[in-house]
């Protein structure tokens, strides 16, 4: 299959977090020690003009955090990616524009925060084709490109996609959750000042009586079992990188003092970081309220990070 240990999936490829005022989140972002550069807006027209959604990128050496926003206001430092539509294509084009900004609305209705759980998928054709034997509906494999920051300027990769059908097309009922692929670039991921290296974790919070049916479902998704019993689960995929599934009634004791926006939700993400102590320290000095769990990570509490808590772990 072209993947470690003949897994079709082998890592977190980015978390997407929603959120209704670009420039706060990113001041936001910035503030905790997050290298971003200014958002990508596509535009449309001559001069061109922001269109749609916007979005910016933490790059680690592994996965990435995508900030994400359709509305409110632009930044000063927003970069404007050209489109060239054929005008026969057009009206389809802001017609999908539109529906995709319409999906989010709907996300932020439930609450701001994480939405988008995309998993590194090298062997996506086969994912894909595992999927459709296990029964699980997605949208098949596309194509399409992402603005990529480099010393150079910004260049568009080539990335190719599937989402995971549910409650509707490419939605199940946690937000937006699928594989992908792209080229790695070894070129990103540094410069961080909280010392971040890679998105290790993203943790999913359920109803009590629903823990077992979703754990089927990410067995499902991933093709690997899951790990542990009672309140928390864990699906390991390769390296640092898993998923945990957390019923509400366990999520006290995982992250004190959270609860669950909504559920099902997703209440957190880890990054691993080179010291986590002088992270913790780097945080409480930019003014954060800085938790502290039974494993000894620390993290910003979901109420100070924009409706996600963001746990920070130390590096092995």
């Amino acid at each position: 299959m072209g993947a470690t240990m003949d897994h079709d999936i082998t890592g977190l490829h980015h978390v997407g977090h929603l959120v209704h005022d670009m420039g706060e989140a990113l001041e936001l972002y910035r503030r905790m020690g997050f290298g971003m550069p200014g958002p990508a807006y596509p535009g449309l027209g001559e001069p061109p003009e922001p269109f749609g959604v916007g979005n910016t990128h933490a790059y680690f050496s592994q996965g990435f955090i995508e900030l994400v926003a359709a509305g409110g206001r632009v930044p000063a430092d927003a970069r404007v990616i050209p489109l060239r539509v054929p005008a026969e294509r057009l009206p389809a084009f802001t017609q999908a524009v539109r529906r995709t900004a319409a999906n989010l609305d709907d996300c932020l209705r439930r609450f701001e925060g994480v939405h988008i759980l995309m998993f590194d998928a090298p062997g996506i054709e086969a994912a894909a084709g595992r999927l459709t034997a296990q029964g699980v509906g997605h949208g098949g494999v596309h194509a399409t490109q992402r603005p990529i920051e480099t010393a150079d300027g910004v260049r568009m990769e080539p990335v190719r996609y599937l989402e995971i059908d549910g409650v509707a097309p490419g939605r199940v009922p946690e937000g937006r959750i699928g594989l992908a692929l792209n080229a790695p670039d070894s070129s990103q991921g540094e410069g961080h000042p909280n010392g971040a290296l890679e998105l290790a974790e993203c943790v999913l919070c359920v109803a009590d009586e629903e823990l077992d049916e979703v754990v089927r479902r990410y067995e499902a998704y991933l093709g690997r079992a899951a790990d542990g019993s009672g309140a928390v689960r864990r699906v390991g995929l390769g390296g640092r990188a898993q998923v945990t599934l957390v019923a509400a009634t366990g999520l006290d004791a995982l992250l004190p003092g959270e609860r669950a926006a909504a559920l099902p939700g997703f209440a957190a993400y880890t990054v691993v970081v080179r010291d986590v102590t002088v992270t913790g320290r780097f945080l409480r000095e930019r003014g954060f309220s800085v938790g502290r769990t039974a494993a000894g990570d620390v993290f910003v509490p979901a109420k100070e990070a924009a409706g996600v808590a963001i746990v920070f772990r130390q590096a092995d």
